[in-house]
């Protein structure tokens, strides 16, 4: 049986282009209550303030004050990059971001937790999957393709 690579690749960025979303806008999710409330299994925050506590337990450094206002830049940017990843619009750029925004929060967790922290909940594999993202040439059943397609056919 040979293995057809094209649809490999194709599979690969659908996956990772899902698979990311998806985890961005579960995290959303989670600490707006909709995975159900603190304490609950399975759910880490529950509700916005202890997400803004956990936010300030990872960034202390910036100061209280910060904290509300970086948890609202972060889950911006969440909704964001997950919805846009999921359609595949704007893929490669809303995948460099993912990675960044990916790898800070790694990097924040391993300055404020330990390396075991993000080891442990692969949050710099996520990262490196993002980048990997980024990689691929063409992004297969994406809005970006639709629009390449279009844009091909105007240009004839």
């Amino acid at each position: 049986m040979k293995i057809n690579q094209k649809r490999i690749k194709d599979l690969a960025g659908l996956y990772l282009r899902l698979m990311l979303g998806f985890t961005l806008l579960s995290a959303v999710a989670d600490r707006f209550g909709l995975w159900g409330a603190p304490g609950a299994e399975g759910v880490a925050w529950g509700n916005w303030e202890n997400f803004v506590t956990y936010t300030y337990q990872l960034n202390a450094f910036a100061g209280g004050a910060m904290a509300p206002v970086l948890a609202t830049i972060v889950t911006g940017l969440e909704i964001l990059f997950g919805t846009t990843l999921i359609l595949g619009y704007k893929t490669r750029w809303t995948a460099l971001g993912t990675a960044a925004l990916i790898l800070l929060f790694a990097l924040a967790m391993t300055y404020a937790l330990g390396i075991k922290a993000p080891l442990d909940y692969s949050v710099f594999v996520d990262s490196a999957a993002a980048l990997l993202l980024a990689g691929i040439a063409h992004y297969r059943w994406s809005i970006d393709e639709r629009l390449q397609l279009k844009k091909s056919q105007t240009s004839i």
